[in-house]
């Protein structure tokens, strides 16, 4: 018998030892840490020292939970009351888990329908918690009724790269939308080729994301030359997903024929911006001067900055090279952005940094 069961003061003792307003200020920035993770996350491409960087707070704030234990409750339930996002989200499901707290958790999965960032802060934290932790649940979520619950099942199995097996031959044509495409993704994230012939089919699938995750995978087994299609078309569609679809279609196809394609996107203003950033992710330094002189344009330099760092990520560590002033960026920039333009790069002070560094022939 525990201490604590032995001696039932003993519990409300080290409930009254913690400090609330310390309590709850972990509360607040855990959630804030997961939704800011959340969103570096998203961006193209990741700042991923930024990211880890984050990380290390948000871990630091959940271990104040973790210490806090179940006296920490009112303020997770607080935090998600008065602020309810996707990081509270995270936060309730999160501590939930850590609590092994069942009702909690049954009342984060009703949380998590509402919307879609509280379905991605569910999400994210099945992913937080170690496979073994969630297994009972997600063995329980894979095979449910509920369709919520099984994509929430395969969205713990994509976090954690856990292969469901023969079950997966069935999810990746489940009657659910949102199942069937994060069950293709899954597939190629697991380079499932006993799977391609299914992937295949789902090409002509009447739903838009289904049709784009079954391109992706397989592009992700090698066979990009029936994905191609999909993901460009994804790409110049300017969905969320847009960026993944393009650089799915920059390794789906040769490199040549990618050239060629993006040269054609470059003739139309709609899509010259995404063949500028399509340019970095194939890979070659060899663009830089091209690049600097996009970087001139108010309509590329935007696409252009982001591809530089892509090919140059140690450039992220120079605050010079990038600005919102448009005494540095110049007057067509003040008059594209109406003296208001976001965080671009200031193609004379990239020129100098190359030239500093012998980029630049």
């Amino acid at each position: 018998m525990s201490a604590t069961a032995r001696n039932p003061k003993s519990k409300d003792a080290l409930e009254r030892s913690i400090v609330p307003v310390i309590v709850r200020q972990h509360a607040d920035q855990a959630a804030f840490f997961w939704a800011q993770r959340d969103t570096l996350m998203m961006a193209d491409p990741p700042d991923i020292p930024v990211v880890v960087s984050v990380d290390r707070r948000l871990e630091g704030n959940l271990d104040g939970l973790r210490i806090a234990g179940p006296a920490a409750w009112p303020f997770v339930v607080a935090a998600y009351e008065d602020f309810p996002e996707k990081g509270e989200m995270f936060l309730y499901a999160w501590m939930a888990i850590e609590q092994n707290d069942s009702r909690r958790l049954a009342k984060a999965v009703e949380l998590g329908r509402k919307s879609q960032d509280d379905a991605r802060g569910l999400v994210g934290a099945l992913a937080w918690h170690r496979p073994e932790t969630i297994a009972v649940e997600v063995r329980d979520w894979i095979g449910a009724q509920d369709a919520f619950r099984r994509f929430l099942g395969v969205s713990a199995c994509l976090g954690h790269g856990v292969d469901p097996k023969q079950m997966l031959a069935r999810l990746v044509h489940d009657p659910d939308a949102r199942v069937r495409a994060t069950s293709l993704r899954l597939a190629g994230k697991l380079k499932r080729t006993d799977l391609i012939h299914e992937l295949a089919a789902a090409l002509n699938n009447a739903d838009e994301l289904t049709r784009f995750w079954a391109a992706w995978a397989l592009t992700e087994l090698g066979s990009g030359d029936l994905a191609s299609p999909e993901l460009r078309k994804v790409a110049v569609g300017g969905s969320a997903d847009a960026m993944t679809a393009l650089r799915a279609a920059v390794k789906a196809a040769p490199d040549k024929d990618v050239r060629a394609w993006m040269g054609g996107l470059l003739k139309s203003p709609e899509t010259a911006p995404l063949a500028v950033r399509g340019a970095g992710m194939l890979g070659d330094r060899n663009i830089l001067h091209w690049l600097i002189h996009q970087m001139r344009d108010p309509s590329l330099a935007r696409a252009a900055g982001v591809a530089f760092l892509e090919l140059y990520p140690e450039a992220r560590e120079d605050g010079r090279l990038f600005s919102v002033e448009t005494a540095r960026l110049g007057k067509s920039f003040a008059d594209h952005f109406d003296d208001d333009p976001p965080y671009l790069p200031v193609a004379d002070s990239v020129k100098d940094w190359a030239k500093i560094r012998n980029l630049l022939e």
